[in-house]
């Protein structure tokens, strides 16, 4: 994902308002300035709305007129559509209230909420109800609601309520949960987007800032290591320049260019330290080390301490390593080492020339102890009091978890730092940015998921109970064959099915007897075709007074073509 976006590119259409708002307020046309019988912008809306509510009428109006419908009258039609026109209304700014309305004229047109008039659209309503309500609790209530009230008016038709339980489970699962769930997915990914490029906006401001803070951090290390090292030649030149002054073959003209050159070199130190305290910054990173070194190259603190005895410093090296050293890759507590005890022998010659001074140097597997002891009271502006170059090295050990501490020892000061070895470690695996868009559609499609393996378990209960009621009103042909009219029922009872057919062929049946009670049966237990029915009918003494074979669908047509 690219740091900013492209203006015309194929996301720019649906950003969502937190991207719209860059471009700025629209300007209004003035009155003036419009063409000559254009309407004004304000009634396109008026038009979609009128678009949709054609959209989401057309099925009803032509399951009327085709025939899919039972024949109703037309102030009835007339209603579902003025309920879907005020649907269509609503959806854009009550999407609950549209879908509401939705699933009422459903329910009133058929109690299992499964209607070929006004299915589609409440699977639209459903879809645009996840997309434009931003919660998900009372969608949810209302969606419970028509289960609830779909239930109840089952009860109270008098059918039988397990088949139209499963059908209104089925519809209200796949017509109306799964657009719902689908709307919500939709309008999280296009949130998901939204914020992405938010995101990457942002992530190119951080970069930035980054790359602004690491410039000034390589200053301030820059000027850290040359207070390091040009102080420490300084105080090695006045040092020098010290020695010289007490020579005892030296004239007096020339002992005092010595003093003068040993005091020009401690003001030069002190000017050095305030400059560069002005360029540090006081949030700098010392745990880092800068790439600009000022010291010698490849010099050792063997080397260092050698080069401040040979300048006239009266140190002394008392090196103490393990036979295996401590593994250093990068040699990152190498110069740590080197600039802790260049600071320490820079400050024991500036505040304590002179006096002896011991570098101890302890070398285990763990890390490396090096311990700067000089044995003379330092002055006035010893380390002691708080010095900046001391602080950065206590900040840098920190940062690699070792120990350092720096004050007063005896007569004299004392400077010792634990180092522990610095090993090569894998890197942890950095949370991706995107993580929390990936959770939030592995959330939905769980749902989405969840939703599919209930509808297919009910699809399935659906079509148990479908064959356990079909195959339970089975009559077989032979039993038919031997009932005769005028037999009472209860002598018939136990040959007959314990059930009747669910969805009997009335229409293709022949009149019943005046005043009779008919009653249907399957003449096998075939599923899903269309089969023979036969039908007896009773009179009000419960006597068998007509029996009739009623032909399935194929064999119906069939005779028809045959006359």
């Amino acid at each position: 994902m690219e740091g900013t976006r492209p203006a015309g590119g194929a996301g720019a259409g649906d950003a969502g308002p937190g991207i719209r708002a860059h471009a700025g307020p629209r300007a209004p046309v003035p009155a003036a300035s419009r063409a000559p019988g254009t309407r004004p912008a304000r009634l396109a809306p008026v038009g979609r709305g009128a678009l949709f509510w054609c959209a989401l009428a057309l099925p009803a109006v032509t399951a009327d007129r085709i025939g899919l419908n039972e024949p109703r009258p037309l102030w009835q039609q007339l209603t579902g559509l003025a309920v879907l026109a005020t649907a269509a209304a609503l959806a854009r700014r009550g999407p609950l209230a549209a879908f509401a309305l939705a699933a009422a004229l459903s329910l009133a047109d058929t109690p299992a909420l499964f209607g070929v008039s006004y299915g589609p659209a409440l699977a639209v309503l459903a879809l645009l109800l996840g997309l434009r309500a931003s919660r998900a609790h009372p969608a949810v209530a209302v969606l419970a609601g028509t289960a609830v009230v779909g239930v109840a008016r089952i009860a109270l038709v008098g059918v039988d309520p397990a088949p139209e339980v499963l059908v209104l489970t089925g519809t209200l699962l796949f017509v109306c949960v799964l657009p719902w769930l689908g709307g919500r997915y939709w309008r999280q990914s296009r949130a998901l987007a939204e914020a992405g490029w938010t995101r990457a906006a942002r992530l190119e401001d951080e970069r930035r800032h980054a790359e602004e803070r690491a410039r000034l951090r390589e200053r301030a290390r820059i000027a850290q290591d040359m207070h390091d090292s040009l102080g420490h030649e300084l105080s090695l030149l006045a040092l020098r320049a010290a020695a010289l002054q007490v020579a005892p073959d030296l004239g007096p003209a020339h002992r005092a260019a010595a003093a003068e050159l040993r005091v020009a070199a401690a003001d030069a130190t002190d000017h050095l330290h305030r400059i560069i305290g002005v360029l540090r910054e006081d949030d700098e990173d010392d745990g880092e080390d800068g790439p600009l070194t000022l010291a010698p190259a490849g010099e050792s603190v063997e080397q260092l301490v050698a080069r401040a005895a040979e300048s006239g410093l009266p140190v002394r090296w008392e090196p103490r390593h393990t036979p295996d050293p401590p593994a250093d890759p990068g040699g990152l507590a190498d110069r740590l080492l080197y600039r802790i005890v260049r600071e320490a022998l820079t400050n024991a010659a500036r505040h304590a020339p002179g006096a002896p001074v011991a570098v101890s140097l302890t070398g285990l597997a763990s890390g490396t102890t090096v311990t700067v002891t000089n044995t003379a009271a330092t002055g006035p502006g010893s380390p002691s009091a708080g010095g900046s170059g001391l602080l950065g090295l206590r900040a840098a050990v920190a940062s690699l978890g070792g120990e350092f501490t720096a004050g007063s020892h005896g007569e004299g000061f004392r400077v010792r730092a634990y180092v522990p070895a610095v090993r090569t470690a894998a890197p942890a695996p950095a949370c991706s940015p995107t993580a929390p868009f990936t959770r939030a559609r592995r959330r939905v499609a769980l749902g989405l998921g969840a939703a599919a393996a209930a509808g297919l378990v009910l699809l399935g209960a659906a079509f148990g109970w479908y064959a356990y009621t079909e195959t339970r009103s089975v009559l077989t042909p032979s039993a038919y064959a031997h009932l005769r009219t005028g037999t009472p029922y209860e002598e018939m009872a136990p040959v007959l099915p314990s059930r009747e057919a669910h969805d009997p062929p009335t229409d293709r049946a022949p009149a019943p007897p005046p005043g009779a009670d008919c009653r249907y049966y399957r003449a096998s237990g075939e599923l899903l075709t269309s089969i023979d029915h036969f039908r007896l009918c009773f009179d009000r003494r419960d006597r068998l007074v007509a029996k009739d074979v009623v032909p399935g669908l194929h064999d119906a047509r069939r005779e028809e073509i045959r006359r």
